[in-house]
């Protein structure tokens, strides 16, 4: 199902939400930096998941979903379409349908890929947008 940052909003309300972040990197250039240092800064339970990466922000990574010590709540995704694409299969072999995915994440195939299986999804929107706001209205 297509969808709006708004069909994700409560997950990001709960305060037990655990989110994935695929790409997380210590590489400050990169917004899988940005992106995971938010998040953890805001108080979500974050995991890296980076197959390149022992660690982040001093956290440990994971090399897939299939490894993390607890089921993520919600997947975000930092990484180029093609490996969007082969963590979205992942994601669909666990049962992990509610996804996130940031701008340059997404492509027409990973998008009818999430639509065609019935992920809840967000695209072209920025979690740290979003989670700002949630985080600040409470």
């Amino acid at each position: 199902m297509a969808s709006s940052p708004d069909a994700l909003a409560s997950i990001l309300d709960e305060p037990d939400t655990v989110i994935a972040v695929v790409g997380a990197t210590d590489d400050e250039t990169k917004f899988g930096h940005a992106v995971y240092r938010d998040l953890k800064r805001k108080g979500y339970r974050v995991h890296a998941v980076n197959p390149n990466r022992t660690s982040v922000d001093g956290d440990p990574a994971y090399p897939d979903l299939a490894n993390l010590p607890r089921s993520p709540t919600l997947v975000n995704f930092v990484v180029p379409p093609p490996a969007t694409l082969s963590v979205l299969k992942q994601c669909l072999d666990l049962g992990l349908m509610n996804v996130w995915l940031q701008p340059g994440a997404d492509s027409p195939e990973n998008l009818e890929f999430l639509d065609s299986h019935g992920f809840c999804y967000v695209a072209d929107t920025c979690i740290m947008i979003e989670s700002r706001i949630k985080r600040q209205s409470r």
